[in-house]
């Protein structure tokens, strides 16, 4: 019987992400996903017991872009998943990947001791994690 290798969520995580501003434009957002790299935008909390929010470019195609909003005109906040769901560096990616499938989630942030350590997605788990798998047992 083959001993599963454990790979968790902060092996195959990406730790640069870009923390926003909620009343960032959509457009100010879309120039930036542009100049740095399309990647989610996570949106800083308010206060303490404020939530983390993320914004997708799937969400703006959806909710901008296919209702014709002008961009200038919507701030992130109106836009955003909010809360989100989290998830721990430590979590076996096996675990995650059912947890995204279960909820239909694309990402997620990554939390360790209440600060925000990077951002997971399925992509990265499936080309990183079943990667590191056939890299180790073949």
């Amino acid at each position: 019987m083959s001993e599963h290798r454990l790979i968790q969520v902060g092996d195959v995580m990406k730790d640069k992400y870009f923390m926003v501003d909620g009343l960032m434009t959509v457009k100010e957002a879309i120039l930036r996903m542009r100049e740095d790299g399309a990647r989610p935008l996570l949106i800083k909390t308010r206060h303490d017991h404020d939530e983390l929010g993320m914004v997708l470019l799937s969400d703006i195609a959806r909710k901008v872009l296919a209702k014709d909003r002008p961009p200038q005109r919507v701030n992130l906040y109106e836009i955003m998943n909010k809360p989100v769901i989290t998830v721990r560096p430590d979590m076996d990616v096996r675990y995650c990947a059912r947890l995204f499938e279960r909820y239909d989630l694309s990402h997620a942030p990554v939390i360790e001791n209440g600060e925000v350590v990077g951002v997971i997605s399925m992509p990265q788990m499936v080309l990183n994690g079943l990667a590191s798998l056939e890299v180790n047992e073949g």
